[in-house]
């Protein structure tokens, strides 16, 4: 039911306001003259700046802001960690969780040290409802787990009601019936004995709500309005905005006209209060119903109230005094200028490295070529010792394709950091169009690079390397056959499809690169205005796929060395297209590692055809 985390911020302050927070902090203002003791004095400020965090965010940093000064200077352990958790607070209303969460681990880690488990307890929460905000819901559990755990071994356990209280309004169905009621039970026996009243309201709609879930609708709604009857009564309107917003979407689809009233009432509240967030909550609720049942006058009035509220905030935020984001981020300000250094130094060792590494290939090239000279000059000179010489050049041609691998090994982490560093330069602001060019001209030539490496590296699959997950093998050949429609084009073919919507348990991106590099194959061996085919058959226990060309076809002399690695079977396409001699090995490597096979067979009239047979 929580639309903003920041209703639990507000329940959390309840167990410490007793109902006069703002006349607690008119109080705290005025006495913090006349306190001498300074660490007095830091909890003071750190009191100060949660009591102001309703009334005026920017107060709550300010107050906070100067807490943490003096806190540091003193080294007062209590009064630092207390305001990384206000911190934690502040940015979390602003709606910047990734600072709000490291506010709040490093309360959390500070709370810890001192030992101080009921702000431990509290931190948990906190944690677990930013993450929830983030949408990481096993990660909100898992810290609402911790909270629970830590929470029960609190001698003074007030803050048990709300950990229980949060925990299951987020996550209503993790928890059994009868669990959820002993915890129900449990939260409001300790709100009764701490006289908590909000909390007791807040249990209230807990129940009302699991009333409603088990089927009780009317009961439910019974409990739920006197609920808000009573928050209402004793002027509890920030309490009462989940619940009018909850009432109403209970009653939406059953009763509609009272569900609208709900939200008037509510979007009235929210109004007189200030309460800016629940006003757009409410007026988007009113928008999207009247949209929906294309009433145009009443949703142009919500709509016109939408722009009226984003205007009002937009001028609360440029109107603020408080440069609060760069107050954060200057905080890491020392500690970013040490790793831009030292990126800069491994830039440096990197393009040294490189440039030696580019030495030795050229030595080594020298050296093998020096030697395969000295080979070949053998063979002539010495006719009688042919066959040595023969054996020779294996082992040449192995040390060759071992060496191939380290250098490509070597290669791929400095071409690699020349492709992360250029597009980290990319993203700095202010560079000229020349800059923007050359660099993205760097990171793609990078980039190429970095694929052929990876080819010459990844020449072994295995079935339990694989990431399989489901694959609708229709919709990849139609995927494959998409991409390479304008390198068919260029060439006058047409790419023919025959398939149909089928299942598999297979790695995506692997058979992706199979299939890509079958019709690539296929359109760079055909002649211009051929048609290339692509066609799909399914058994009961396999599925088949059939790429056929009108091509050149393959060889006899050769057709027993296509899918060999390295292959010296490597012909140029009809447009005189480029081939490694790679593509078809690392193919069969693949299909194997799905447990299947691949193979081909000559066409009848001409071209070949290569089949692909998976498991289905």
């Amino acid at each position: 039911m929580i639309k903003k985390g920041l209703f639990f911020l507000f329940l959390l302050l309840a167990l410490s306001f007793n109902g006069f927070a703002q006349s607690e902090a008119e109080k705290l203002k005025g006495s913090l003259k006349n306190i001498t003791d300074s660490f007095k004095y830091v909890d003071a400020l750190n009191r100060l700046a949660m009591l102001m965090y309703e009334k005026n965010i920017d107060s709550t940093f300010y107050f906070t802001r100067r807490s943490r000064e003096i806190a540091n200077r003193l080294n007062y352990k209590k009064g630092k960690a207390d305001a990384l958790n206000n911190l934690g607070i502040f940015f979390d209303i602003k709606g910047d969780l990734q600072l709000a969460l490291r506010y709040y681990n490093e309360a959390h880690t500070a709370y810890g040290d001192i030992r101080d488990s009921v702000n431990v307890v509290q931190t948990s929460m906190n944690i677990a409802m930013v993450y929830k905000e983030f949408g990481k819901d096993h990660r909100a559990v898992q810290w609402f787990d911790i909270a629970v755990k830590t929470g029960k071994e609190l001698r003074h356990d007030s803050i048990m009601s709300l950990v229980i209280y949060n925990y299951l309004l987020m996550f209503p169905t993790r928890h059994k019936a009868e669990d959820k009621k002993n915890y129900i039970a449990s939260a409001k026996e300790i709100a009764l004995k701490y006289k908590d009243e909000r909390t007791l309201l807040a249990v209230d709609q807990l129940v009302a709500d699991e009333l409603i879930a088990n089927g009780k609708l009317k009961e439910g709604i019974a409990l739920l309005q006197l609920t808000i009857k009573r928050a209402i009564d004793k002027k509890l309107f920030y309490v009462s905005m989940d619940m009018l917003i909850d009432i109403g979407d209970q009653l939406i689809s059953s009763d509609t006209t009272l569900a609208l009233d709900y939200y008037k009432k509510g979007l009235s509240l929210a109004d007189k209060n200030g309460f800016l967030i629940y006003s757009e909550i409410f007026a988007r609720k009113l928008f999207d119903y009247y949209t929906l049942k294309k009433d145009n006058p009443s949703a142009a009035v919500y709509s016109h109230k939408l722009v009226m509220l984003q205007e009002e905030q937009d001028k609360i935020n440029n109107s603020s005094s408080v440069d609060y984001l760069d107050y954060a981020l200057k905080e890491q300000q020392v500690d970013a200028l040490v790793e831009r250094s030292k990126y800069q130094i491994t830039l440096l060792i990197l393009t040294t490295i490189a440039c030696l590494l580019a030495i030795t290939i050229i030595i080594v090239i020298r050296q093998n070529l020096k030697r395969t000279k000295k080979l070949n000059a053998e063979v002539i000179n010495k006719n009688n010792q042919m066959g040595d010489a023969l054996s020779a050049l294996e082992q040449s041609q192995a040390d060759n394709t071992n060496l191939l691998k380290v250098v490509a090994h070597d290669l791929r982490s400095p071409i690699a950091a020349i492709y992360t560093t250029t597009e980290l330069m990319l993203g700095d602001e202010g560079r000229s169009q020349d800059d923007q060019d050359m660099l993205t001209l760097i990171k793609n030539s990078s980039k190429g690079s970095l694929e052929l490496v990876k080819d010459l590296l990844q020449t072994q699959f295995t079935s339990n390397s694989l990431n399989k997950t489901p694959v609708d093998l229709g919709e990849l050949l139609h995927y494959c056959a998409s991409l390479l429609q304008n390198s068919a084009a260029a060439k006058g073919q047409h790419i023919k499809l025959d398939t149909k919507k089928l299942t598999i348990l297979a790695s995506g991106e692997k058979l992706w690169r199979v299939i890509s590099n079958l019709i690539a194959n296929a359109i760079k061996f055909s002649p211009n205005n051929a048609t290339i085919e692509v066609r799909m058959e399914s058994g009961t226990d396999t599925v088949k796929i059939a790429i056929s060309d009108e091509g050149i076809g393959i060889p006899k002399e050769i057709e027993d060395k296509i899918f060999e690695m390295f292959t010296d079977a490597k012909r140029t396409g009809t447009a005189g297209e480029q081939s490694f001699g790679l593509g078809l090995a690392i193919c069969k490597q693949i299909i194997k590692a799905h447990n299947g096979i691949i193979w081909f067979e000559r066409r009848a009239e001409k071209g070949t055809t290569f089949f692909i047979e998976l498991p289905a």
